[in-house]
């Protein structure tokens, strides 16, 4: 009976130590830097940031609105760098970089040459991030959902091989979010891709989805003003959307490096 006891004892003692080797792990930190595609109230962040296990402190910096450029005028970066010295207990600090939704805009404080600005500027976000010890990642910016006569339209194609080019040049770690999600959003089709705006779909759009052509809303609402035309939001996402494609970025990370697995939820 001791025996029996005993070796039952060892089972036990051996399963609890795998369990706590299996779920614990050095403390990282994971920094995202980007515009409204990212943050938590209109892009993939909460999504994301909800991937992860307790020993991953996630801190979403993205701000809607921003290019490559003016997140570093404003001095958006400069804060980002100051929290890059306070290290703490972290293992390792990696900090997500995605531009390029506003680099394009015709808004001169936003907008950057694609051939002479926006590259350098992700560069030297790498090289910044390096300098403070800490590890870069490159996101290339998520698509749109913007669908014509059945195909998903690839405007943001020149920013996405840019940030490649840069990750490729300069050996950081890419995360190929544009390519990831077009072709999940080609695949999914123009009516599946509407539900994972942040807003209800209005009736006009809901009628000419068979179309395979997004058009702009009409709003009946007297709130919004009956028969006022304005832009469905195709770019920014709501709460099933973040979901989605946060689940994607992470897993889409985990991919590039291995190192990542661990931490995530789903890895358990």
């Amino acid at each position: 009976m001791n025996k029996i006891r005993f070796a039952a004892l060892a089972a036990l003692t051996l399963f609890v130590s795998g369990q706590a080797l299996a779920q614990t792990h050095p403390p990282i930190r994971v920094i995202l830097v980007g515009d409204s595609t990212m943050t938590d109230k209109s892009g993939y962040g909460k999504g994301f940031c909800a991937q992860f296990t307790p020993e991953v402190t996630c801190i979403n910096a993205s701000r809607g609105g921003r290019s490559s450029k003016s997140y570093r005028v404003e001095g958006l970066w400069d804060q980002i760098l100051v929290q890059l010295n306070d290290r703490q207990a972290f293992k390792a600090t990696y900090v997500l970089v995605q531009f390029g939704h506003n680099d394009g805009s015709s808004k001169p404080e936003r907008h950057t040459n694609l051939e002479t600005e926006f590259p350098v500027n992700m560069r030297n976000y790498a090289l910044d991030v390096r300098k403070a010890g800490a590890v870069p990642v490159l996101v290339t910016p998520i698509t749109q959902r913007h669908f014509k006569d059945g195909r998903l339209m690839p405007d943001l194609l020149p920013w996405a091989a840019a940030t490649r080019l840069v990750a490729r040049t300069e050996h950081v770690t890419l995360i190929d979010l544009n390519a990831e999600s077009q072709t999940a959003v080609q695949a999914m089709g123009l009516p599946e891709a509407n539900t994972l705006a942040g807003q209800p779909i209005p009736q006009n759009v809901l009628d000419t989805q068979a179309s395979g052509t997004s058009v702009p809303a009409v709003f009946t609402d007297a709130s919004q003003g009956t028969g006022n035309t304005q832009a469905f939001d195709y770019t920014h996402m709501g709460p099933k959307g973040s979901a989605y494609f946060g689940h994607m970025v992470a897993d889409l990370w985990a991919k590039a490096d291995p190192a990542i697995a661990p931490y995530l939820k789903t890895a358990e």
